[in-house]
């Protein structure tokens, strides 16, 4: 470690203590105890965005939904495991006014955040097809997403995008998707951590790809039209927040209240799925299940199995926030810029 502002010494002794063997494949959650370490024993104050919480308050919106569900007795009957209704057309509309994407109701899906909802996608994007048992990461990302990957016993692979931008990455790309055992493929964007957004050609690059070689897209939109380039707060009109959705119906979308709303303690999110990859059959599905389309499989055998369900008065919640957000009475994004502050800092 050199030419850093920290006495090197303090940083190796807090990793060694912490009993991590290899830094770069640390979780986010002990870089936060690494960072809160170093801090403590140097005295240097970190510019903290790796949890991303930057102290804003919840949404009141949502805060208040939920209060009056809890009050009418939500809180004993269990949720219906495709999401409640309410909840799942808010989303469908949110969808539409914010990235300009058609997405049916049915397949947008509550989950237990977007950590639930990759889990779920990684699980049933690698049991589609047999031969395809790996998933590819275009990296940086979030770093919990490949212990995902170990925890249920999957391949994975991944390359640094950072010298394959634009044509460049058609080329490392195909070198992986040409094999033939690539399941899905995960990026973020706006990018998680490193705070750039992927350009339009190479959402295309990535879109027409998926298309060719038969492989699912998970777009991880955790930082949800933060590209405050341009103003991406206004339902249903022009900039919209980018997708690869534009580019294929091979794609998954992970949206989740936690950093858009500020409503990360309540763990809730969707998955909004193309249409066309909800309704369709794979053989490595019909194998396991016996039956099932890509959405009823994610839904009634996945979703089933982990959780049984998304927590009942957040989904009330969530539909409270993307309603008044596409009716132009929640401006969400003039709310979050404090992440364009920390950015700059």
């Amino acid at each position: 470690m050199k030419n850093i502002p920290i006495d090197s010494s303090i940083v190796n002794e807090v990793i060694d203590k912490l009993n991590i063997k290899d830094f770069g494949r640390a979780t986010i959650r002990e870089v936060v105890a690494i960072a809160g370490e170093v801090e403590k024993k140097s005295g240097v104050e970190f510019i903290r965005m790796e949890m991303g919480v930057p102290g804003l308050p919840p949404a009141k919106v949502g805060v208040n939904a939920e209060i009056q569900a809890l009050q009418n007795g939500i809180a004993s009957i269990y949720p219906v495991i495709d999401g409640l209704p309410e909840l799942k057309y808010e989303a469908s509309r949110f969808v539409k006014a914010f990235i300009d994407l058609n997405i049916s109701p049915e397949c947008c899906v509550p989950v237990t955040g977007s950590m639930q909802g990759t889990y779920t996608s990684f699980l049933v994007a690698g049991q589609c097809n047999p031969g395809k048992d790996t998933i590819l990461f275009i990296d940086p990302g979030f770093p919990v997403q490949k212990q995902q990957i170990l925890v249920m016993g999957y391949k994975y692979e991944s390359f640094d995008v950072y010298n394959y931008r634009g044509e460049k990455l058609k080329a490392i790309l195909e070198d992986y998707l040409k094999k033939g055992n690539i399941a899905a493929i995960i990026y973020s964007n706006p990018n998680n951590p490193a705070w750039f957004c992927l350009k339009e050609e190479e959402l295309k690059i990535i879109g027409d790809l998926a298309t060719r070689y038969d492989t699912i897209i998970l777009e991880d939109l955790a930082y949800f039209a933060m590209d405050f380039r341009k103003d991406l707060g206004m339902s249903f009109q022009p900039p919209f927040q980018s997708s690869v959705g534009k580019y294929t119906d091979n794609y998954l979308l992970l949206i989740s209240g936690s950093k858009v709303f500020s409503y990360a303690g309540q763990r809730i999110g969707i998955v909004a799925m193309s249409d066309k990859l909800y309704h369709r059959k794979y053989d490595g599905l019909t194998t396991r299940y016996g039956s099932g389309t890509f959405g009823s499989v994610f839904i009634h055998r996945a979703l089933y199995a982990l959780s049984s369900g998304t927590g009942h008065s957040a989904q009330y919640a969530l539909a409270a926030m993307f309603k008044a957000a596409s009716d132009g009475t929640f401006r969400f994004i003039d709310y979050v810029k404090v992440y364009q502050k920390n950015d700059t800092r």
